[in-house]
């Protein structure tokens, strides 16, 4: 967990359940409470022009919900949506901010946190300007196995769609499911059941 459950349950936090497909928060809302998930799977996304959908980011168990928001003024650019059942710790954004200053070491694993998300949407950035789309999913791999704490080959279930995996890239489905097949063929990934490890 980024930030202990019981420091914020003393802070004002209250959990909350979301059916698969909820909105945490939508565009243009005010951010007003820091957001923990408990549990479940959490996708940051947004609508272009044509409505295609494009993820920018997927959360999981322990990670905060655009927690950099409560230190600007500024509205959600992104919608947050849930991808499964998920509980959620929500703490008001008056009561989060004055838990930073009364517990330093709170203060430094969020920071920290902010600081490799960021670091992270760098390289990420990086891959999906590239032309090759091998590059893009291999890039995009490597962002989210990142966040993973075992970095032995194939440890890392992908808990994505071929769709949502398109979504982040910017690719098609068949060229991400041709990519992922030639992939596995190199080594890179291994794919069992249609579930991708890498």
């Amino acid at each position: 967990m980024l930030i202990d459950l019981d420091l914020l349950r003393a802070h004002g936090g209250t959990i909350h359940t979301y059916d698969s497909h909820d909105y945490i928060f939508q565009i243009e809302e005010t951010p007003r409470c820091y957001y923990q998930i408990v549990s479940g799977d959490v996708k940051l996304n947004y609508t272009n022009e044509d409505g295609k959908e494009l993820i920018q980011s997927l959360l999981t168990k322990g990670e905060s919900v655009c927690e950099l928001l409560l230190f600007v003024d500024h509205k959600y650019p992104v919608n947050a949506v849930t991808m499964s059942d998920c509980t959620i710790m929500k703490v008001p954004k008056v009561e989060f901010l004055h838990m930073l200053d009364e517990h330093p070491r709170a203060a430094i694993d969020v920071r920290t946190y902010i600081s490799k998300t960021l670091y992270q949407k760098f390289i990420m950035m990086q891959n999906i300007a590239s032309t090759s789309a091998e590059e893009r999913i291999k890039g995009t791999l490597k962002y989210f196995k990142s966040f993973f704490p075992d970095k032995t080959p194939f440890s890392y279930e992908v808990k994505l769609t071929r769709q949502q995996f398109a979504s982040i890239t910017g690719l098609r489905t068949e060229t991400v499911i041709r990519t992922l097949k030639k992939l596995e063929k190199e080594g890179f990934v291994k794919i069992e059941d249609r579930k991708v490890y890498f």
